[in-house]
C-alpha cells in the first residue's frame, strides 16, 4: 500500500498582495450596497418620473442602519461618500466644451457668471440674518447657483468638517432636488405667462433651475429650441463648478480654516477638479467623440447616483428633521433670489 503524499500547507498570502486582498474584501459589501441603492434609484426615475437623485438619498437614508451595525459595510459607504463622488465630478468635465461659451455669446455667459456671484454674496447676508453658519451659507448657495445636488456634493469634499456636515449635505440634496422638481414644472409656465421667446425662455430655464436632468425635462416640455437653449446654459453652470471650488479651496487656505488630513494642509487644486478642468480641455479641443462623451456622463450619473445614495446612509434620518426652519428659509430664498434675478436678466439682455 502506497504511502499517501503529504500535502504542503498554501502559505498564506503576505506581504501587498495580501493588503490589496483586505482591502477589497473590507469595501466590496458597502460598495455593492451603494450601487445597488443607485440602481433601485434610477429604476424608480425610469418607470415612475421620480428624480433620481432624490430617490438615491431617501434610499440612503433608510439603510442607514448599515452604518450603525458595524463594520461590514461602514467602509465602502465612507469610500462611496467620498472617492467615488469626486469621481463622478471628475466625470462631469467629460461633457463641458469651451465652445458653449461662444454659441450663446458673452453677454449671456456673463449674466450666468453675475448670477453666481450675486447668488454667492445674497447667501451669505441671507445666512448671517438668519443665523445660519458659513458653511451652510456656501454650500445652498453654491448648490442653488451652480449644478444642484452635484455642485452640493463637490463642494462639501472640500468645506471643513464639523459635527452637522453630514446632516448639512443630505438636507441641501433633498431641498434643491425637490426644489428643482417643482421648478421644472413652475417655471416653464412663468416663461409663458410672461411672453418669453424660445432663447429668452430657454436662458432662463437653463439658467435658474438646480440639477441638470430638471432643466432637460422642462426646457424639452416647451419645444426642442427651448429645451436646446436652456441645456446648454445649463452646461455654463456646470463648468463654472471647478473654478467655484478651486477658488473656495485658495480662500480656505489663505483663512486657515481648511480640513487637514494627519496634519498636512490639503492640495491647492483638488485632484478631482484637475481632472474635470483636463477632459473639459481636451473636449474642448474635440479629441473626445460623442460616444465617448456619453460615456462619461453616465458614469458621472451613476457614481454620483451612488455617492448620494452612500451620504444618505451615512445620515440619521431623525437628524435631517431637526434641521431648523431657518435653513429651509435660506435655500428657498436663494433659489427665489437666482430666478429673480436670471430672469431680469434674461429680459433686460434679450
Amino acid at each position: 500500500m502506497t504511502d499517501p503524499v503529504p500535502q504542503t500547507p498554501t502559505a498564506p498570502q503576505t506581504g501587498r498582495g495580501a493588503k490589496i486582498t483586505a482591502r477589497i474584501s473590507s469595501l466590496w459589501p458597502g460598495l455593492l450596497v451603494c450601487g445597488l441603492a443607485a440602481l433601485a434609484a434610477q429604476f424608480l426615475s425610469d418607470h415612475y418620473g421620480a428624480p433620481a437623485m432624490l430617490m438615491a438619498l431617501l434610499i440612503g437614508l433608510s439603510l442607514h442602519f448599515l452604518v450603525e451595525d458595524g463594520e461590514r459595510c461602514a467602509p465602502g459607504i465612507n469610500i462611496s461618500s467620498k472617492l467615488v463622488l469626486r469621481i463622478g465630478v471628475a466625470l462631469l468635465g467629460g461633457r463641458i466644451s469651451f465652445e458653449v461659451f461662444a454659441d450663446l455669446g458673452l453677454p449671456i455667459v456673463g449674466l450666468m457668471i453675475a448670477g453666481l456671484i450675486a447668488t454667492m454674496a445674497f447667501g451669505a447676508l441671507a445666512a448671517r440674518l438668519l443665523g445660519r453658519g458659513w458653511r451652510l451659507a456656501i454650500l445652498a448657495a453654491g448648490s442653488v447657483a451652480i449644478c444642484g445636488a452635484s455642485a452640493a456634493m463637490a463642494i462639501a469634499a472640500v468645506l471643513p468638517r464639523n459635527d452637522v456636515s453630514e446632516r448639512n449635505l443630505s438636507f441641501t440634496v433633498f431641498s434643491v432636488t425637490l426644489l428643482s422638481t417643482v421648478a421644472m414644472i413652475v417655471y416653464p409656465i412663468i416663461a409663458q405667462l410672461l411672453g418669453l421667446d424660445e432663447l429668452a425662455s430657454g436662458v432662463f430655464l437653463g439658467g435658474t433651475i438646480h440639477d441638470v436632468a430638471q432643466v432637460v425635462g422642462a426646457g424639452f416640455s416647451v419645444s426642442d429650441e427651448v429645451g436646446e437653449t436652456a441645456t446648454t446654459v445649463k452646461l455654463i453652470r456646470v463648468s463654472l463648478l471647478a473654478p467655484f471650488v478651486l477658488i473656495l479651496t485658495l480662500s480656505l487656505r489663505q483663512a486657515g480654516v481648511e480640513e487637514r488630513r494627519d496634519g498636512a494642509r490639503p492640495p491647492i487644486l483638488p485632484g478631482f477638479v484637475l481632472a474635470f478642468l483636463a477632459l473639459a480641455f481636451v473636449n474642448s479641443l474635440g479629441w473626445i467623440p460623442g460616444v465617448v462623451q456619453e460615456v462619461l456622463w453616465a458614469l458621472s450619473k451613476w457614481a454620483m447616483l451612488t455617492a448620494i445614495a452612500a451620504v444618505g446612509m451615512k445620515t440619521e434620518l431623525k437628524r435631517i428633521l431637526e434641521v431648523p426652519r431657518q435653513s429651509v428659509i435660506l435655500i428657498v430664498l436663494n433659489t427665489l433670489f437666482i430666478a429673480g434675478f436670471v430672469l431680469a436678466g434674461t429680459m433686460l439682455l434679450l
